[in-house]
């Protein structure tokens, strides 16, 4: 079998257009989306990550900030800059990059998060909602994982609802952000959902389970973790990995996923690469929940966002 590879970037390009239409009608209505970044420290991939949603805001005419504090910055003056970004009106979204360095609590900064302009769902309020089926945002890097899958499956001529619902999704970690927000959205697609981290790896468990999944998704940010001896035949292989490794002769740095590539593509019935995969899609989505800010912020009505990928009748999330 050759696998189809999923082309993240054009599926990103559909959604930038659209993002820029809406954007100019805001604007046309008095409102600007502003997107905010918090980052921590020098990760190499939260630094890629920053520069890429910093480009794509500017192109799309948002305000944007980047609030970057040193590696060694105490946990109160972390939870500050959060909070100075909350009271600014040109702001809309806030993203708090990761990693963290150890003395900065995931949970202390989320906490801090004004729940409207938690563009990533990651606040108490935010997670229940989603929870709850009643998301006021869906995180953007499972949201652009399902919006893959969905127009994959609708563009091969195959029903996405009927697929879901006999197939087995594996997701391969548990983040606040990804992992678990994922579970969420394969569950209301009817589909059976599994759910492995580190732990499964340490009781020998990992493999057994990957090699049974229809749907496999991946974001345990390890290189080349899944193989092809790891999965099934006709797998359809989502790569959610970022992982940066410098080349020992040239010293450059190149991103690779947590698929080994070629050995699970000869087995796949579609793959999505790394980079070019759900990474372009996740910058867009962002954008796009910094918008839907913009809009509650300004009482703009807005759909509901969507756990299944069926639109949802407008529901007042400020009142919340």
């Amino acid at each position: 079998m050759t696998a189809r590879i999923i082309d993240g970037r054009a599926y990103a390009a559909d959604l930038r257009r659209q993002l820029a239409a809406e954007v100019r009608n805001l604007a046309e209505q008095g409102t600007r989306p502003g997107l905010a970044t918090v980052m921590v420290g020098d990760s190499y991939p939260a630094q890629a990550y920053e520069r890429r949603v910093r480009r794509l805001a500017e192109e799309l005419g948002c305000h944007y900030v980047c609030e970057a504090l040193p590696a060694d910055v105490p946990e109160a003056d972390a939870v500050a800059a959060v909070g100075k970004l909350d009271a600014d009106p040109r702001v809309s979204g806030i993203l708090v990059l990761r990693p963290l360095p150890s003395q900065v609590s995931e949970v202390a900064l989320y906490r801090a998060l004004d729940p409207l302009k938690d563009i990533e769902a990651v606040h108490p309020v935010n997670a229940g909602l989603l929870a709850l089926g009643r998301p006021r945002y869906v995180p953007s890097t499972p949201a652009s994982v399902y919006h893959m899958l969905d127009r994959y499956l609708s563009e091969s001529g195959q029903d996405p609802q009927d697929v879901y619902s006999r197939s087995n999704v594996v997701l391969v970690g548990r983040s606040n952000n990804v992992g678990k927000p994922a579970i969420l959205l394969g569950l209301a697609r009817n589909a059976t959902v599994l759910s492995c981290d580190v732990h499964s790896f340490k009781a020998g468990l990992l493999y057994e389970h990957t090699a049974q999944a229809d749907i496999l998704i991946v974001a345990a940010g390890s290189p080349a973790l899944i193989t092809g001896e790891h999965v099934k035949e006709g797998v359809i292989a989502i790569d959610v990995g970022i992982n940066p490794l410098p080349d020992p002769r040239t010293g450059k740095v190149r991103l690779v996923g947590d698929l080994d590539f070629d050995s699970v593509a000869k087995k796949a019935q579609a793959i999505s690469p790394v980079p070019g995969g759900v990474g372009p899609i996740t910058d867009v989505w962002l954008l796009k929940n910094t918008v839907s800010a913009a809009k509650l912020a300004a009482g703009v009505a807005a759909a509901q966002p969507s756990l299944d990928g069926i639109p949802r009748p407008a529901y007042d999330h400020t009142r919340i």
